[in-house]
């Protein structure tokens, strides 16, 4: 069997709502020392928005602690995905920040403003509703979360897939300094400087900084100076928090600045017009398109406050706003020559407000609450095309997308668990969302060069499409479980879970396309409506699960098997387009319905033990720990752009059938310290990039390898350790674009979007070998 890795690219910090940024690592489903436990095991998370032992949570959670995330030198989000089952994360292809994540087999890889995520991500609880700036580094965090299957009831709209989510520490009461520093292979030299102090004995402040840099993997061939896959990023995050009696305030803001050289492909196929060949590094790329500078700056603020109000009710309320803005410039072809370039800008905002009444009793324990949410998201993008007409001197063609999408969206929930006896609880949940989506689509096509969006002098020749609507989609997401325990340590669980995923209007729609639906002679407004209007898709998922922490919390493991029912499932996808009926396609038009359902069924397996513990001396150990993931995801039905059910040919995308890892840690006491050593393999099988499969562009499995050694002083005053990434340099594509055709069984390759024909891929990171040291004050 071959197996695969796919992990994303080094990012951005992002500070977010609840403090981040900085080094991190993932180990499997829990750490000795976890979170909240001490170092007595126990691990505690808030999947169900309070505070609960892992071993009583109905639902599979993996759980990484902040200390795990510090030892193997992790230095983004993405790496999570080595050794959570069934989870992807990459940096989306061409970007450098851009989130794209899967939870078995359910996700969204298209980042345009009208898509909705398939995978929830929430920082102390504020959603972001955008993937832009969402590649995240993190520091002084208390631990992430990943929630796998739909989490509709607790989390709302947009997690029909799962959640992943951030928990922040809070501010020590104590004058705290702490300086980390990295330096390593390309170049890499990151800094960060985190402080904190008390103000009175009730109010603390906090405020950290960072600066990360890298040289690329490769470089631009026909840019001198700019790099590929490099890294430069400044970030600076402050938080201020006041606590009296269990009342609790926290105000905190961030800013992120990523100055980074543009992502580019990196060709499979010679150019079909000029014969540019293959070049020999993946990593190195001829993309010629300038226009706009690259630039991420996002920034945000978020107040959470808990109160008490008696020994059984809590109050919480959440309220966090968010700005971002990217400008990328998206050489699709990686050609010097414009036959298929993209700039595009994207600009975000949103302002959510949640309020919590939380519950806690002998028997009954739960949470009732309300969320509001006003967000937009704008984006324009051209196209430069080349087309026969570009070979005999004619201006070139620019196909321009301007998409405007308003989201207001708000619901109510409640979620309750009752312990009917010592050994057997009952829980219920459920969730009314009421979801507006108002979008304006503008496709016009252009001649001589760009539009004035990017500063150009492009001429405007065809408005293709001007669209403008709104749709209020309506979804109530339950839940149930039933747990019997048969002593506190063993939990055995059934849970019936629904989530959604919001519908809305494709973003890259063609109103001129729109089919005569009813023949009557015209094409009326409303069955332009209908053509690009898509409905939610809905996931019902029936999960069986074992949950078990044995030998006085030494040896933790969690089972379960889940099924699946996917329905309404939206395909987005582009098409070329012939406007001028020359025979060649000189735009695009997107085409996106409800047009599929599918079983998603499978397995997962994680533990992690304690093998041996002061065995070499105090304070020694060894731990060991695994995850397996299994998925069986099949379209039973796909109805192409044609009306063909073409679900025996179609896969799903960013889902291997196997996920896996295992790996140990290794403690030995040396001097006045304890000496680290982690090592950890992780794999996945073959996996698609897109629902058709491609033998060019599609990732045959593989593994990677990793390994740590940290040394920590018992004072707790300074850390030193060095780190080895994909320590055997595998080669691995986690992303791509694919315009062409043909290509098999001898025959030749024909572009479908311009003349050259691009089949470009994006891949993950090589080898590498850094440095960190870390001292506290």
């Amino acid at each position: 069997m071959k197996f695969q890795h796919t992990v994303s690219y080094a990012a951005i910090i992002t500070g977010l709502a609840g403090g981040l940024i900085a080094p991190a690592t993932a180990n499997a489903q829990t750490s000795e020392s976890a979170t909240q436990g001490g170092d007595d095991g126990v691990i505690i998370v808030t999947a169900r928005r309070r505070e609960e032992r892992l071993v009583d949570v109905p639902l599979s959670i993996t759980s990484i602690s902040g200390d795990e995330l510090a030892a193997t030198g992790v230095q983004d989000i993405t790496e999570i995905g080595q050794d959570v089952p069934n989870l992807t994360l990459e940096v989306s292809r061409g970007t450098n920040t851009t989130l794209t994540a899967f939870i078995r087999g359910v996700g969204q890889q298209d980042p345009v403003a009208g898509f909705e995520a398939g995978v929830g991500l929430y920082v102390d609880d504020v959603y972001l509703n955008r993937p832009q700036a969402s590649v995240l580094d993190i520091y002084d965090v208390e631990r992430i979360e990943v929630l796998r299957g739909p989490q509709g009831t607790l989390y709302g709209r947009n997690t029909i897939g799962g959640a992943i989510k951030y928990v922040s520490k809070r501010l020590p009461d104590d004058v705290a300094v702490k300086i980390r520093g990295t330096y390593g292979s390309y170049d890499q030299a990151d800094l960060v400087v985190t402080a904190s102090a008390p103000i009175t004995d009730n109010l603390r402040i906090g405020a950290s900084g960072a600066r990360l840099s890298r040289g690329g993997f490769g470089d631009n061939l026909v840019q001198p100076g700019v790099e590929n896959y490099n890294k430069d990023v400044w970030a600076a995050r402050g938080s201020m928090e006041y606590e009296n009696d269990g009342f609790f305030v926290r105000l905190s803001g961030d800013y992120v600045r990523d100055e980074s050289d543009p992502r580019q492909g990196h060709r499979l196929i010679p150019s079909l017009l000029t014969g540019a060949p293959v070049l020999d590094d993946v990593y190195d790329t001829r993309a010629g398109l300038t226009v706009p500078e690259q630039l991420v700056e996002a920034y945000g603020g978020a107040l959470l406050i808990e109160a008490p109000v008696s020994d059984n009710i809590t109050l919480k309320s959440i309220t966090a706003y968010r700005k971002d803005s990217s400008a990328s410039n998206i050489d699709f072809d990686s050609l010097p020559s414009a036959d298929l370039d993209v700039p595009v800008i994207y600009k975000n905002d949103q302002l959510s407000q949640e309020f919590q009444i939380l519950y806690e009793s002998d028997k009954l324990n739960g949470v009732l609450g309300a969320y509001y949410l006003d967000a937009s998201a704008f984006n324009v993008f051209d196209v430069l095309l080349g087309t026969t007409g570009t070979l005999i001197g004619l201006p070139g063609l620019n196909a321009q997308t301007l998409g405007d999408v308003d989201t207001k969206t708000w619901s109510i929930f409640g979620d309750f668990t009752y312990d009917v006896s010592d050994h057997l609880s009952l829980s219920v949940g459920g969730r009314y969302t009421s979801d507006k989506r108002s979008s304006r689509i503008l496709r016009t096509t252009f001649i001589s060069g760009l539009s004035d969006q990017f500063d150009g002098s492009g001429i405007p020749i065809a408005v293709t499409s001007d669209f403008s609507g709104s749709d209020t989609f309506k979804e109530f997401t339950p839940r149930a479980s039933v747990s019997w325990k048969p002593d506190e340590n063993n939990n055995i669980y059934f849970t019936y879970s629904r989530g959604f995923k919001g519908g809305g209007f494709d973003p890259r729609g063609q109103t001129s396309a729109t089919p005569d639906f009813n023949l009557d002679g015209t094409v009326s407004a409303a069955e332009i409506f209908d053509f690009l209007q898509f409905d939610p898709e809905t996931v019902d998922s029936y999960e069986l699960g074992w949950k078990s922490s044995l030998l006085d919390n030494r040896l933790n493991i969690s089972v379960a098997v889940f099924k699946g029912d996917y329905k309404d499932v939206q395909i987005p996808g582009s098409v070329g387009v012939d406007t001028t009926g020359d025979g060649i396609n000189d735009s695009f038009a997107g085409i996106t319905s409800n047009a599929a359902s599918a079983d998603v069924n499978g397995f997962e397996f994680e533990g992690r033990a304690l093998v041996g513990k002061d065995f070499a001396g105090a304070g020694s150990r060894f731990n060991f720990h695994w995850a397996i993931g299994y998925l069986d995801a099949k379209y039973n039905t796909f109805i192409d752009a044609f009306g063909n059910d073409v679900a025996d040919q179609r896969v799903f995308q960013n889902t291997p059938e196997w996920t896996g890892s295992m790996g140990f840690n290794l403690g030995l006491p040396v001097a006045s310290g304890i000496l680290n050593l982690n090592s950890s393999i992780s794999f996945r099988s073959d996996a698609s990039q897109f629902e058709s499969p491609n033998p060019f562009l599609d990732q045959d499995g593989f593994s990677l390898v990793d390994a740590s050694l940290v040394y920590n002083d018992d004072s707790d005053r300074f850390s030193i350790g060095v780190h080895g990434k994909n320590l055997f340099d595998k080669r691995y594509k986690v992303a791509g674009y694919n315009f062409v055709a043909g290509g098999q069984n001898g025959a030749p390759f024909v572009s479908t979007l311009g003349l050259e024909g691009t089949l470009t891929g994006f891949f993950g990171d090589p080898r590498r070998i850094f440095v960190t040291g870390e001292v506290r004050f």
